[in-house]
């Protein structure tokens, strides 16, 4: 009867050693891993797969390892996603890993005033996508015809911000990303009235000032501007339509002052027919709260300091302007 109870005991007593052996390497650092490594888990992949990925790919040693641990740990949820894992990790560090759900995120930053072109370039350098691929999606507008059915394209609703995201992200998924954005930003900034226009005010703002105190100002002078039936007269607005014909030379010349085109509003009047780029949050307010002034006019200070002078008369204002053209000249 004796013998029998050893006969039995000694399967149990070496499956639990076994799994002891097991579970004491699940804390061992995996010491010929030397480097980084990134892994792209599938949505809806079994543990198996993914033990099997990650032996595969060298991170743990083996996949009974990361199985083991996920017996132990049987509410860990692996999420799906790209990771990168460091060097040396034990199997725990993986679970942990894994079940955070730290997906690897590359940080892209679009500043204040960018325009579409300047974003496909900044994608194209990231990595995520090439120049015209990013310039297709930005031109089609599905993503905002709810909020604005007339938008020619996505820009002014490409929200400029510091964006965390995947390395392999495509341009449709950043114009998702950037225009969910500034759905929020418009609603924190009591957006009203007609989207469209609104933000082709602001991006005049943006791109006219870089004085914070100065946005609720230049929107008084284009409010006043429009209420009167004036031009705008804004230069960003001819760069803007050289743009789009694809030969802005770097300079504005003559011809660019005289061309016929809708964004150019040196020859239309009224606000160009969208956005000339994407404005941050405080362009967006101030053209939705312009400052209480009369002023008509401004032109730069001739000190460098990126502020402006204002005028309510045209003869003020030829007097400021110039004193700028003496300043650039050296005189």
């Amino acid at each position: 009867m004796k013998l029998l109870r050893k006969n039995w005991l000694l399967p149990i007593l070496a499956t639990g050693l076994l799994l002891g052996g097991v579970v004491a390497t699940l804390s061992v650092p995996n010491r010929p891993f030397r480097g980084e490594v990134f892994v792209e888990i599938a949505k809806g992949a079994s543990s198996m797969a993914i033990a099997r990925q990650l032996e595969e790919a060298g991170v743990i040693r083996s996949r009974w390892q990361l199985l083991a641990a996920r017996a132990l740990r049987p509410a860990a949820r692996f999420q799906a996603g790209e990771y990168k894992f460091p060097k040396e990790p034990s199997v725990w560090d993986v679970v942990d890993i894994l079940g955070k759900g730290q997906v690897f995120l590359v940080e892209f930053r679009i500043p204040e005033g960018y325009n579409l072109y300047d974003i496909a370039t900044a994608a194209a350098q990231a990595g995520f996508a090439r120049r015209d691929e990013f310039l297709r999606a930005a031109q089609n507008p599905a993503l905002i015809r709810d909020l604005a059915p007339t938008a020619p394209t996505l820009e002014g609703f490409l929200f400029p911000s510091t964006y965390h995201v995947p390395r392999k992200i495509t341009a449709e998924g950043l114009c998702r990303l950037m225009t969910g954005q500034f759905r929020r930003e418009w609603k924190a900034a009591g957006g009203t009235g007609n989207v469209l226009q609104v933000l082709a005010l602001a991006s005049l703002i943006e791109k006219e000032t870089g004085a914070p105190e100065e946005r609720a100002i230049v929107s008084a002078v284009y409010h006043n501007r429009l209420q009167k039936g004036m031009k705008l007269e804004a230069d960003p607005t001819t760069i803007y339509a050289a743009m789009l014909l694809g030969n802005w030379r770097g300079t504005i010349y003559k011809s660019d002052l005289e061309r016929e085109h809708p964004y150019n509003t040196y020859r239309v009047t009224g606000l160009p027919p969208g956005p000339i780029a994407n404005p941050g949050r405080a362009a967006i307010e101030a053209a939705l709260r312009p400052a209480s002034s009369e002023y008509l006019f401004f032109v730069a200070r001739p000190d460098g300091s990126r502020r402006h002078i204002f005028s309510k008369s045209y003869s003020d204002h030829a007097r400021a302007v110039t004193q700028w053209r003496r300043s650039s000249k050296g005189g």
